[in-house]
């Protein structure tokens, strides 16, 4: 039977943990409703952004608009180099959170490597980072306290060269990987190829009678090129702001299930201690009732 200042001391350190992951559950809650509000105004914005750009898409590629040579809005069949990005969290203690992400990645380097691709991988949050510089794998970018604190101007930094290295012709796909969130209680993995722009589910039909959007020979370039910027830049950030708000999501449930199962063991170390208790008062009062006996 275990001693009975050991079972008291267990006790004392589950509760002391059942208090912090408590109060860990109430902060990402707060922290929740924050970060929720900010991504739905967000997706407003990226989904309306990417109607857009799919509609441009879908023009160049139904009609052949003359004139516009543009290799975002051109399906590259044999990629030589394509650059992988992608966003966990900087802190840990939120379940299953950034693993799902980095799983989602090692099947993509996979993919690609079966293809004899190269591939740049850059990452975004510590636990990431961490992970595939433990791992020796070559990160050709990285930056922590960003994916916890979403800046745009930052996101704009990181992905400008990924950008420019693409039009450029340096690399021929830019993907983004990350967690984002779905609902209070679920995640949803995203693993998007913002360029170049996807066009194999363009249906032509569609375009000619269901869209507003007219491209002529003479549109800009540089005005194309602005909005394809835009559209990347604004992908990233989005993607920043979605996986933040799925932490807090993770980390809150994390949190919540090791309440339930501090307060589990809690019970369980009482029953345990009151047995422990009893078996000693019995063993006291044999000795006891040895003692008288042997006295007579």
């Amino acid at each position: 039977m275990a001693n009975l200042k050991d079972i008291q001391r267990q006790i004392k350190s589950v509760s002391n943990t059942q208090k912090t992951t408590r109060a860990m559950k109430l902060v990402s809650t707060a922290k929740l409703r924050r970060a929720e509000e900010l991504a739905k105004r967000s997706r407003l914005y990226s989904d309306k952004l990417n109607q857009v750009i799919a509609e441009i898409a879908g023009r160049i590629k139904c009609h052949k608009v003359g004139g516009i040579d543009n290799r975002c809005f051109s399906e590259i069949k044999n990629p030589k180099t394509v650059d992988i990005i992608f966003v966990t969290a900087d802190k840990g203690l939120c379940g299953g959170f950034n693993i799902q992400t980095v799983k989602a990645v090692n099947k993509l380097l996979k993919e690609y490597k079966d293809k004899n691709v190269k591939v740049r991988l850059s990452g975004i949050g510590k636990k990431g980072v961490e992970f595939y510089k433990y791992n020796e794998t070559e990160l050709f970018d990285s930056v922590i306290n960003l994916s916890s604190k979403p800046d745009k101007k930052r996101s704009d930094e990181f992905i400008k060269t990924s950008i420019e290295d693409f039009k450029d012709g340096k690399i021929d796909a830019i993907h983004i990987i990350y967690n984002g969130f779905k609902n209070m209680m679920t995640q949803e993995l995203h693993v998007n190829k913002v360029l170049p722009v996807d066009t194999d589910s363009v249906d032509c039909e569609m375009i000619e009678t269901k869209s507003m959007l007219e491209i002529e020979a003479e549109d800009d370039e540089k005005m194309l090129d602005s909005l394809v910027n835009r559209y990347v830049e604004y992908n990233m950030y989005y993607a920043l702001i979605d996986s933040v708000a799925a932490e807090h999501s993770a980390r809150m449930q994390a949190m919540d299930t090791a309440t339930n199962n501090a307060k589990e063991m809690v019970k369980s170390l009482n029953v345990e201690f009151n047995k422990a208790r009893q078996a000693a008062i019995t063993t006291e009062l044999i000795e006891i009732i040895s003692g008288v006996e042997s006295m007579k």
